[in-house]
């Protein structure tokens, strides 16, 4: 018996969600992979007095290991994430239940308030704030000039962090007061009616229904805060010339990459920092949305 083969269509490829995608795929590529990859690039080498700019493998990054400005920098960051980052995320919390109350009144209008902060743009920020820290000009010193004491300087050494952590604070915890306000808008109405005939309390109403909603919406702005963190710049590079004793040039980890390449022309060294840190910001990131995932699913 002749045997016959029967010839499978050919799969056509359909390009037309490619023709869609490959704008964002062009300007991924050349606005966030080759900058990172030319940033790679660049740890791997080193200037030298002899033989100009040199290949050393991951020299660069043996020196990161053993830099104390670098440590230095990380650690302040650090302190700076694990104190201010909560502060911030219990206003906007506590901002987003009441804005969510029945009992509130004028709710746009203190929703577009509590958001306003984060309008302004950080550098203007910074410079509104830097202006009210000033021990000569700003509000800062006339309170202390009123007192006859110097008893506010927050731009002292001693509390320079503290008033980095305030401009932050005061502009970003709208912007996750808007974050969870959004989360709590989309809890069914027949939860909180349900509530009401079992005669619950408000406070048991936040705690059994509000904050179980909030737990995404809580994991997004803590990742945002911890990335936010880790790049802190605007902040203490405008606050410098008004506090040089108290910002370094090693202030943060941004701050020292930037001092590095801008002032020291040290590219190659500037470059491993940065992909230290980004590696370092997206693994800590991305652990804390995992255990924030496996918290929503149980």
């Amino acid at each position: 018996m002749a045997t016959t083969t029967i010839a499978r269509p050919r799969r056509r490829i359909r390009l037309g969600g490619w023709q869609f995608v490959a704008p964002f795929m062009i300007l991924f590529l050349g606005a966030i992979v080759a900058p990172v990859i030319y940033a790679v690039y660049l740890s791997l080498f080193r200037d030298q007095l002899v033989g100009g700019n040199a290949f050393v493998g991951l020299a660069n990054y043996a020196t990161l290991l053993g830099d104390e400005k670098f440590w230095s920098s990380l650690l302040r960051v650090t302190l700076f994430l694990i104190i201010q980052v909560p502060v911030m995320l219990a206003l906007g919390l506590i901002a987003a239940l009441a804005l969510d109350s029945v009992r509130m009144r004028w709710i746009p209008f203190f929703r577009i308030a509590l958001f306003l902060p984060y309008a302004v743009p950080g550098v203007v920020a910074a410079l509104i704030w830097g202006f009210m820290y000033g021990s000569e000009f700003g509000l800062a010193g006339s309170v202390n000039s009123l007192i006859g004491s110097d008893v506010i300087e927050p731009l002292s050494p001693q509390w320079i962090l503290v008033a980095i952590a305030n401009i932050a604070t005061w502009q970003f915890a709208g912007y996750n007061m808007l974050i969870f306000y959004s989360a709590l808008r989309t809890v069914p109405g027949e939860l909180y009616e349900a509530a009401a005939i079992d005669g619950a309390s408000p406070l048991r109403i936040i705690l059994s229904i509000k904050l179980p909603a909030l737990r995404g919406a809580i994991v997004i702005a803590v990742v945002f805060s911890i990335i936010g963190s880790f790049q802190l710049f605007n902040e203490p590079n405008l606050l410098k010339v008004l506090a040089p004793n108290a910002i370094s040039s090693f202030f943060t980890p941004n701050l020292y990459a930037y001092t590095l390449s801008f002032a020291g022309q040290q590219y190659n060294y500037s470059a491993t920092i940065a992909i230290v840190m980004g590696v370092l910001t997206g693994v800590i990131a991305y652990i804390v949305q995992l255990r924030g995932t496996r918290s929503e699913q149980r």
